[in-house]
């Protein structure tokens, strides 16, 4: 595999970072580089989004079949770690990455027509109505159920750990139809609009401090039939197929060496204990050589998969192994971060993240996101599938245990 850029690729390069130079504004910038969430918050990621939609680049890992811009795995790599570097918002990401490839696969001609066109346009939000308080990384155990009224579904239960869910305006959501045979056979996908009657949303505030989570209660909400995507009771085979562009669909290497490139400059900005740079304490550069090793192997392992999919193949269990390790990198690089800042790591303000808060942060500004970021990072080997569960996928489906 040739690692090296074509003369198309570098062209497209410089024709992306002409596109942030010119549209990544200031305060786009200020106010992604103070969030700790895995989003930028909904406001400035919405406009970012509807820049990214105007310029037909939101859904940049669409074929041109779906409206995308049919770019190839390094073009979308390159856009990918182009966008991190440059400090861009981070877009809520499930209606492009995650239910638009699946409507496109999965969905009927009318649900294709009338979805797409608004995720291309970033004119929706989605959320996502997976987990239950007693069905989380054993996901075929949940409970919310879906019965038939009529044209419609009446659905009732609950849902946790629903990222974003208290500004989406959709969401798509698993429901059990039927209890009979395997638990896996009685549950289906269905799509639900978050302003129908019934739901109710509550915060979950994070360790961070930050809103980004929520549980959400239905009580009697009607949907119609036509929102169901897939058959009825073949949900589940719909869901693996959405779960592997959740945990593989995207490249992990371009934020991870954004956020390694963070921590070195704030070692050079900090002094060790000598009161020389941070940058030439040989402990500090052993344990930041290490991550960059790490990431180095994740990052060519990355490559060789972007090959295997430029040929068409899913990302199957391989996105198993990169959702595993991207994880554990994130929460090493964050843990890397706090030891940098020293006793900045210390306070805990979360209002002095906020934009436009008067709130100021008692030390430099490199520093104010180190804690919200390593304690946010705790989640990464929980959310979309925990590590537990993505190593007992790999041993079934590559070591075959």
């Amino acid at each position: 595999m040739d690692l090296n850029l074509t003369d198309q690729h570098l062209a497209f390069q410089t024709e992306v970072r002409d596109f942030l130079d010119q549209n990544l504004s200031d305060h786009l910038k200020q106010n992604t580089a103070i969030q700790a969430s895995i989003r930028t918050d909904p406001e400035t990621a919405n406009e970012w989004g509807r820049i990214l939609g105007q310029k037909g680049w939101l859904a940049y890992n669409w074929p041109t079949t779906m409206g995308g811009p049919g770019w190839d795995t390094v073009q979308r790599y390159i856009f990918e770690y182009e966008c991190a570097k440059a400090g861009a918002p981070a877009i809520n990401s499930m209606g492009y990455r995650m239910i638009g490839p699946l409507i496109g696969k999965f969905g009927t001609e009318a649900q294709k027509e009338f979805y797409l066109p608004r995720i291309r346009k970033h004119e929706d939000s989605w959320c996502q109505g997976y987990s239950e308080p007693g069905a989380g990384s054993d996901l075929a155990s949940l409970q919310t159920k879906a019965v038939l009224d009529g044209d419609e579904y009446v659905i009732n239960g609950t849902k946790i750990w629903t990222t974003g869910g208290h500004y989406a305006n959709r969401c798509f959501c698993l429901v059990r139809t039927s209890s009979e045979g395997k638990k896996q056979e009685g549950i289906s996908f269905i799509l639900i609009d978050m302003d129908t009657p019934g739901i109710d949303i509550k915060p979950i505030i994070s360790i961070s401090g930050d809103h980004e989570l929520n549980q959400i209660f239905f009580d009697d909400v009607r949907v119609p039939k036509e929102n169901l995507i897939g058959k009825e009771n073949e949900g589940w085979t719909v869901a693996k197929y959405l779960l592997e562009f959740e945990r593989g669909g995207v490249a992990y290497t371009p934020g991870l060496k954004a956020g390694l490139d963070n921590v070195r400059d704030i070692a050079r900005m900090e002094n060790g204990n000598g009161g020389a740079p941070l940058i030439e304490d040989p402990d500090f550069i052993r344990k930041l050589t290490q991550l960059e090793v790490r990431l180095q192997a994740a990052e060519f392992t990355e490559k060789r998969y972007m090959s295997a999919l430029s040929q068409g193949q899913n990302p199957g269990a391989a996105a198993s192994m990169f959702k595993l390790t991207g994880s554990e990198l994130l929460q090493d690089i964050g843990e890397l971060r706090m030891e940098a800042v020293a006793h900045y790591a210390l306070p805990y303000l979360p209002e002095s993240r906020e934009p436009g808060s008067n709130v100021t942060f008692p030390g430099p500004k490199h520093a104010m996101t180190a804690p919200a970021k390593y304690l946010n990072a705790r989640a990464a080997t929980i959310y979309a599938g925990s590590s537990e569960v993505q190593r007992t996928v790999l041993s079934k489906q590559v070591l075959e245990l």
